[in-house]
């Protein structure tokens, strides 16, 4: 079985911007990985592989179009290239920070096939009110299950 991004972490971001990724994701993201923006307000964190995946299928949006190229445009002016310190910590943009209201307490969650770095309180929100609903939700994804 491939090893994917599991789990849900909490970890502080210091005064500088950065935050420490615990060692399991580490260990899958390897030396060199991109962060941008995410949905919902988060930050999300690519492998060099996913990114190119992502990239590919962003570069694929009809550019004549204003929302694709929007989309696009988002995902691609706010990325930025990442390696670990040390201590095993990233440093975020402010501009990422600002974006996804990072605050001192972060929760870093594995999303399947990358990992999401979250407003603790905001993915406390998300995770319960995803939980309370996972029923009808489920209902709407027959197919897939």
């Amino acid at each position: 079985m491939k090893s994917s991004f599991i789990g849900d972490f909490r970890h502080n971001l210091d005064a500088k911007g950065r935050i420490a990724i615990p060692a399991h994701f580490r260990g899958l993201l390897g030396n060199c990985f991109t962060v941008t923006v995410g949905l919902d307000s988060c930050i999300t964190v690519y492998t060099e592989e996913q990114w190119d995946a992502f990239y590919e299928k962003l570069s694929m949006l009809p550019v004549n179009q204003k929302n694709p190229r929007n989309y696009m445009r988002a995902f691609t002016a706010n990325a930025r290239v990442c390696e670990f310190d040390a201590q095993g910590r990233i440093l975020l943009p402010q501009s990422l920070i600002r974006y996804s209201g990072l605050t001192k307490e972060c929760a870093i969650i594995g999303a399947g096939d990358h990992i999401e770095i979250w407003n603790a309180e905001k993915w406390e929100e998300v995770c319960m009110g995803t939980l309370n609903n996972l029923s009808d939700i489920a209902e709407d994804l027959p197919e897939m299950l």
